[in-house]
């Protein structure tokens, strides 16, 4: 490069640099904004109203208006700096997010996000168990999904190469037909609804879909969640769970997730949600690592009863190695509980006590 050619590419970026510099500094800054939200307790409650407060500040310009969204969905817009917005009754458990969305006249917008969590109005009801009968189960099935239909038990086990679908005399735990999955899957929860078995693995994402008359495999279908669970349904949809305290509702056609559920109690979010079962217009729970059945109102996710097992292992009298309590089996006919748990040697008929 000669002298003359090096002295122009420096003035040229001089030049540059200090036209940068200048437009950096009349360049317009976004707006900042700050967000409150708070009801009348120390935690926000179902249907608390929820005080939203916004503080707007402009550095340069003026600001045009400040949009508010509480999940996505647009609540109100207003031109001032600071004021106050009012959720009434807000009737929605768990983790919300409020976005303000702040514009200036130039068109410069800031945009800030703010959670907030709402938990339940219930204390769940305490509930023992009376044992009403026990019937034999394999003790080599490591439990996820336990279904009752027509007198006999289906159940559908997990473990990598290890995994079944049975059907179970009830009285003799003896196996009337079973259907084993490929090695690579893990099985998990099941359901029967419309003359179809569905049921869920573990990581891999995929559920199969079985003939209830004979159990031949029609289809398969993935689903969007990290991890299957547990399953059960209603009269319109299919509900999964993922280990974590959301429900998903899934379209039986479609199988695709049409509306997701939080489950919380009075204290918190309720973590760790195993096998399901709907019986009479609630859902039923494991809480996987515990001996708690929870039961869930599924119109709002709040945690109703909590059903202690505590000790219905020792009335197996085994001195094998056992797993979790996981297995929730309600007869829709005679309306009896059926319960046992990974590696059980025993499946209990129960009948839900209520605590004084």
């Amino acid at each position: 490069m000669n002298i003359r050619l090096f002295s122009t590419f420096i003035v040229l970026s001089v030049f540059i640099s200090s036209f940068s510099c200048s437009n950096k500094a009349n360049r317009s800054r976004k707006p900042a904004v700050r967000i409150n939200a708070e009801s009348v307790h120390k935690k926000i409650v179902y249907g608390d109203d929820i005080n939203i407060s916004i503080a707007v500040k402009v550095k340069d310009g003026e600001l045009k208006e400040t949009n508010i969204f509480v999940d996505s969905v647009l609540v109100t817009t207003n031109k001032n700096t600071e004021f106050n917005y009012t959720l009434k009754g807000f009737k929605s458990l768990g983790k919300h997010t409020i976005k303000a969305q702040a514009v200036k006249a130039d068109g410069v917008e800031g945009v800030y996000f703010k959670t907030f969590e709402v938990l339940s109005d219930v204390i769940p009801e305490k509930y023992g168990y009376e044992v009403v009968q026990t019937y034999p189960h394999n003790e080599t099935s490591f439990t996820e999904g336990l279904e009752i239909h027509d007198g006999f038990i289906y159940e559908s086990t997990g473990e990598n190469g290890k995994s079944f679908l049975y059907k179970n005399n009830l009285k003799t735990g003896k196996t009337v037909k079973s259907v084993k999955l490929a090695d690579k899957y893990f099985g998990e929860g099941i359901t029967i609804f419309n003359n179809k078995i569905y049921q869920l693995t573990y990581k891999t994402k995929v559920g199969f879909i079985y003939n209830l008359e004979n159990m031949a495999l029609i289809d398969s279908f993935h689903f969007e969640s990290t991890e299957g669970w547990g399953m059960t349904h209603d009269e319109k949809y299919l509900i999964m769970d993922d280990g974590t305290n959301i429900l998903t509702y899934l379209d039986p056609t479609t199988l695709k997730a049409v509306k997701k559920l939080q489950v919380y109690d009075d204290k918190d979010q309720v973590l760790y949600l195993n096998e399901l079962e709907y019986s009479d217009g609630f859902i039923y729970a494991n809480l996987w690592t515990t001996n708690l059945i929870l039961k869930i109102d599924p119109q709002t996710g709040k945690v109703l009863a909590k059903i202690d097992l505590e000790g219905i292992l020792t009335l197996s009298n085994t001195d094998k190695q056992v797993d979790v309590l996981n297995g929730i089996a309600i007869d829709p006919v005679t309306k009896k509980m059926y319960v046992t748990g990974k590696l059980y040697p025993k499946l209990f008929e129960i009948k839900p006590i209520k605590k004084e």
